[in-house]
């Protein structure tokens, strides 16, 4: 009972801190969104106008709730600071922290059925924990020393060094930790990168050019620069990460052999498509970008497609439910019925029940799908399916699942 109740609490927690995850995600992806569409779409006003003169480097008009918005943004600093200034930071801290608390209640509380798959590495909880949590530090420590370095004023080059660097990150991490680990840890790293900006670059620079004019100092422009570059970082980063975060209700991504193939292509047609946007807002539509973002996908989509497996192992008895019933039993009741037995799991995951045969007939598709096209049921395989096991349900299934 106590083992219940604390896989229920766990339950909830998850519940909660995920809710709130989505949350302050919104509030931080709206406003990077909005802010980045500001700078690209504001014009320069007039030559000789009273806004050039005071320092105004562009300016728009926006209708929005009945109303009309003229945001003005200045060049460095206003010439006074206004009396009330908003900051744009808890959005971020708050997604990151909430982000960092389910890698501990999703991940890390259950790492040996969440981190660990036996066929990639043999890792203990703790090993596996630990490649986690420094693929975030290794992460933000590469990323922002490339940042500060030549490097970092070229931004096409750095763009595709990042790439890279990334991509090889996911090829290490999937060749450690299970698939499903390996993305969340990829998102997980470019999360820790994208607050670092904000947390270490962003607000830092703001706060300078706050301080300089409080002195009554010229604030110096390298820190508005410098976190203009940061931003705009942060705002490449976001479809790929957004990826990341629905990636674990898609097994057919991170379960592929080549998972980490599929995850770079995943990352190279979200910032294809974001680039689109961004050039959009400028006034420039060029549709190469996302055409190309969408034939990525295609190609993913074809690539990673199920493909029939062989059945000869069945010698002939592949088709009797009592076999199929009895492997159901032995190795996916412990999770997937009304009341689990397997520790860390309150209820059966996705809610799909196979305690009874009626239960089997109805979730046949779907049993058939994850336990032989995609191969991530059992979770980690932690109750030892066979291939031949496995053999069994799918010659039951395409002969018609009687």
């Amino acid at each position: 009972m106590e083992a219940l109740l604390l896989s229920y609490s766990i339950e909830w927690l998850n519940l909660i801190t995920r809710w709130l995850h989505l949350i302050t995600g919104i509030a931080w992806i709206g406003a990077s969104f909005y802010f980045v569409w500001l700078d690209n779409t504001i014009r320069p006003p007039k030559p000789g106008s009273d806004l050039a003169s005071k320092g105004v480097s562009g300016e728009l008009w926006a209708v929005h709730g009945g109303g009309f918005y003229n945001p003005q943004k200045y060049l460095v600093a206003p010439k006074e600071l206004p009396e009330e200034l908003h900051w744009f930071k808890w959005e971020a801290y708050a997604t990151w922290l909430s982000g960092f608390a389910l890698l501990f209640i999703v991940y890390y509380f259950n790492a040996s059925a969440m981190m660990i798959d036996k066929s990639v590495a043999d890792l203990s909880e703790w090993q596996s924990i630990a490649i986690g949590l420094g693929t975030l530090v290794a992460g933000w420590v590469v990323y922002d020393l490339l940042c500060r370095s030549p490097l970092g004023k070229r931004d096409g080059l750095f763009g595709v060094v990042m790439y890279v660097f990334i991509v090889a990150a996911a090829f290490f991490l999937t060749h450690f930790l299970s698939g499903r680990a390996s993305y969340i840890h990829v998102g997980a790293m470019m999360g820790t990168m994208m607050v670092g900006n904000v947390l270490m670059v962003i607000i830092p620079g703001q706060r300078k050019l706050v301080d300089a004019m409080l002195a009554g100092k010229a604030p110096d422009p390298v820190h508005g620069q410098k976190a203009k570059q940061r931003s705009v970082h942060n705002n490449y980063f976001t479809l790929p990460v957004l990826f990341i975060m629905i990636s674990n209700h898609y097994a057919m991504t991170y379960n592929n052999a080549y998972n980490w193939l599929v995850l770079a292509a995943m990352i190279a047609a979200g910032v294809l498509i974001r680039h689109f946007f961004n050039l959009r807002h400028k006034g420039k539509t060029d549709w190469r970008f996302p055409a190309a973002g969408i034939v990525i996908l295609l190609v993913v989509a074809v690539a990673i497609a199920p493909k029939p497996m062989a059945h000869a192992s069945v010698s002939g008895q592949g088709t009797d439910f009592s076999r199929v019933q009895s492997i159901i039993e032995q190795r996916c009741v412990t999770c997937h019925s009304a009341q689990p037995t397997q520790a860390g799991f309150a209820s059966a995951p996705a809610g799909m029940l196979l305690h009874t045969p009626a239960l089997i007939h109805q979730n046949a598709a779907k049993v058939y799908q994850r336990a032989v096209q995609l191969k991530n049921m059992p979770l980690a395989n932690l109750t030892q399916m066979t291939d031949a096991e496995r053999a069994v349900i799918a010659a039951w299934f395409e002969a018609g699942a009687n």
